[in-house]
């Protein structure tokens, strides 16, 4: 008698992102064709009984609504949506997720899809990731999570998460891993020519270093000058001088205002223009090094895999494939 296929639904929000869908379902689908039968029956689940209108524009009928409990759901997933910080909270669909996971073997998000998911309260204490650009806004709205801001997959208990959009492929071929071992889901990568584990973090994609600078005037000034100026002297009594307050003082007000030492943002905007120097791969990394104040490539290496999580030299060869 064959067994029957693990149920795995997909919430599309309104907007939702289009590929937090079709990826994790491709790679499900690749997983049938690899085994020769239907291991996997993605179930798309809209919020009414409509197309859903992804962020591209793109549409598509889901399988089924919130206004339906699904049959032998194995696997619940969220998709993101690039507005879905920003959206009206529907109780109705909060209460269907939360119905839903109950019933599921595990359930969790895919990129911003986080952001809904976690207000089930099915989140709380677990270890998750989000795309790194919500990262922060889903710590500050569920303190309780552990948000690992730079993991591409995240798995605690019954809770799996996903960082940003392409991510969710990474989320689905663990899942094939984990139901039908490594030779099926390494068979899976290679057929859809992506990453069987993703190397280094999802960081590596993100610009942290153009964000707004913090904190009142003087220390905005400062912000924006250590910006433009990354490999001069930036000690603390170097920066605390330079907007007349006492280095204690300073470095106290700084990491109030800022929310990170002056160590810490002096590195954070090393590395980004570490980044963008490697990405022209004009320098090397022993000359980056040495143009943004690093007495030697040890000293940018070490910053680079705290920030990064691959080394300079890897960073420069990857973009180098990507000009070619």
């Amino acid at each position: 008698m064959q067994t029957p296929p693990l149920i795995v639904a997909i919430l599309a929000p309104p907007g939702v992102q289009m590929l937090d869908v079709s990826g994790p379902a491709d790679v499900f689908a690749e997983a049938n064709r690899q085994t020769g039968r239907e291991v996997y029956r993605v179930v798309t689940v809209g919020t009414a009984p409509l197309a859903v209108a992804a962020s591209s524009g793109m549409r598509f009928l889901p399988d089924s609504t919130i206004h339906s409990d699904l049959d032998r759901l194995d696997t619940l997933l969220v998709a993101g949506s690039p507005d879905i910080a920003t959206a009206a909270i529907d109780l109705g669909v909060v209460a269907w997720m939360r119905r839903q996971a109950g019933r599921a073997r595990r359930y969790g998000s895919i990129c911003s899809g986080a952001l809904l998911f976690a207000r089930t309260g099915l989140l709380d204490g677990r270890r998750v990731t989000t795309h790194w650009k919500v990262a922060g806004l889903l710590a500050e709205r569920h303190p309780s999570l552990s948000v690992e801001a730079d993991a591409f997959v995240m798995r605690d208990g019954p809770v799996c998460t996903a960082a940003g959009v392409t991510a969710g492929m990474d989320l689905a071929i663990a899942l094939v891993e984990e139901d039908l071992g490594r030779d099926v889901a390494m068979a899976v990568a290679a057929e859809l020519v992506v990453f069987f584990r993703r190397p280094g973090g999802q960081l590596q994609f993100s610009r942290h270093g153009e964000a707004a600078p913090a904190g009142r005037g003087a220390l905005q000034e400062l912000q924006r000058y250590v910006a433009a100026h990354p490999g001069e002297d930036h000690s603390v009594g170097s920066m605390a001088a330079r907007i007349g307050m006492s280095a204690r003082h300073f470095a106290r007000i700084f990491r109030h205002e800022v929310g990170m030492t002056p160590a810490d943002f002096v590195e954070a905007m090393r590395v980004e223009a570490a980044r963008r120097l490697l990405e022209d791969g004009h320098e090397s990394p022993k000359r980056v090094a040495a143009h943004l104040g690093y007495a030697d490539t040890n000293g940018l290496r070490r910053a680079f895999m705290r920030r990064v999580g691959v080394t300079p030299a890897e960073y420069r060869k990857r973009h180098a494939h990507a000009r070619a």
